[in-house]
């Protein structure tokens, strides 16, 4: 058997890359298209409502899928575009809608291009699509801001992409024929993990006019600064920093002075600039961050070091409002985000009221996490869609 460039590394190798890798199989992205570019004076309205829509093929099951354009808001309160796609199931809606599964994706890029609207195979990568759209689901897929749209993209920036997640369920939700109710789920994987617990804290206040039913994470990025702190001395934990630092740098003004090696500023430019579609993507990468080995940080830990400790704090996942259901996945040999912190997190949950269903996946990394739950995850979502009391491993 023809081994795969995935299957070539070694198997740390394996486990430090598979937090880049958005998709399981190859993919090629599309070019951007005149699609995604808007004047600013569009972004003028209410959050979650359309701008544009476009068809799009290649959907399961006969659903009509839909690229979208719509508004949302920006880290300083401002009206911003952001894209995303809509899958909306075959046939009339039933009697009392459909409600909406919102999927939060891992990390594809933090350039334009790199958004997944523009991924060949997007629909194969949203993990239970299928099984979603066979029971009756709008899945709504944010590409979170400044993928597809003008960057940068706020990379692990939680409320930006929180907000960006409920204004796409929103879009689902009154989309023309579609049949979208106010119920709705969220589901995400790795920096998708990340999104959808800041969405379920921002869901009172923010989108007041939703009703949440349940969160799902697989392999979450909650503890940004443990993140960091663990990961820095592999190939995918340098990765994350650097993209992190790309992007902070521009969407916060953080200062890379004192805390990065002038060399590896042209390094980190390049990583910025290469989307995360497929297996090839991650032997570019591994050449590109590879002098990064010889000098990168300039400073041994840059979790202690402000803002970027303040900034790495306000970016990890707080609590939901107690009561809200949440389903936590977590491998026992991912090297990204270690089975503890996941724990811990559930640990924080527990104590403030929401009942979670917590799921170990023996054997199985970052990378897969969410392929690995995904049935789970679904039924879970259908039970909480369903009115099931929420299962609860809290204990007493």
């Amino acid at each position: 058997m023809r081994r795969t460039g995935l299957q070539m590394l070694s198997p740390f190798g394996r486990a430090a890359m598979a937090a880049l890798v958005m998709f399981t199989g190859l993919v090629a992205a599309r070019s951007q298209s005149p699609f995604y570019d808007a004047p600013a004076s569009l972004a003028d309205g209410p959050p979650g409502s359309l701008v544009r829509q476009e068809p799009m093929d290649g959907a399961p099951l006969g659903a009509s899928s839909y690229r979208v354009l719509y508004r949302s808001t920006g880290l300083k309160g401002e009206p911003i575009l952001v894209s995303g796609v809509v899958i909306v199931p075959r046939g009339p809606p039933p009697l009392g809608g459909r409600p909406i599964v919102a999927w939060a994706h891992p990390t594809s890029g933090i350039v334009p291009r790199c958004a997944p609207s523009l991924a060949i195979f997007l629909f194969q990568q949203i993990q239970g699509l299928r099984s979603m759209v066979a029971r009756g689901y709008i899945v709504a897929a944010t590409d979170y801001p400044g993928l597809g749209t003008p960057g940068p993209h706020p990379y692990l920036v939680g409320e930006s992409e929180g907000r960006a997640v409920l204004d796409i369920v929103r879009v689902a939700r009154d989309l023309p024929g579609a049949g979208g109710v106010k119920n709705f789920a969220l589901w995400g994987h790795s920096q998708g993990g990340q999104a959808v617990l800041f969405a379920g804290q921002l869901a009172p206040t923010y989108a007041p006019d939703l009703h949440l039913l349940g969160v799902a994470a697989a392999a979450p990025a909650t503890d940004l600064a443990t993140l960091m702190s663990d990961d820095i001395n592999s190939v995918g934990g340098k990765n994350i920093t650097a993209m992190t630092l790309w992007s902070w740098h521009r969407v916060y003004d953080a200062a890379l002075d004192g805390v990065v090696d002038p060399r590896a500023l042209p390094v980190i430019d390049r990583l910025a600039r290469e989307c995360i579609e497929g297996p090839f993507d991650i032997f570019i990468r591994q050449r590109t961050e590879r002098p990064l080995q010889q000098y990168f940080l300039t400073v041994p830990d840059p979790t202690k070091r402000e803002p970027w400790r303040s900034l790495l704090e306000r970016n990890s996942a707080g609590t939901l409002p107690a009561g809200v259901p949440v389903f936590l996945a977590q491998g026992t040999v991912d090297q990204i985000i270690r089975p503890a912190v996941t724990r811990a997190y559930m640990g924080r949950l527990c104590k403030t009221g929401s009942p979670v269903k917590m799921l170990t996946l023996p054997n199985i990394g970052h990378g897969r996490a969410a392929q690995a739950s995904t049935m789970a995850a679904v039924n879970w979502m259908t039970d909480r869609f369903a009115g099931k009391p929420a299962p609860n491993d809290c204990g007493g």
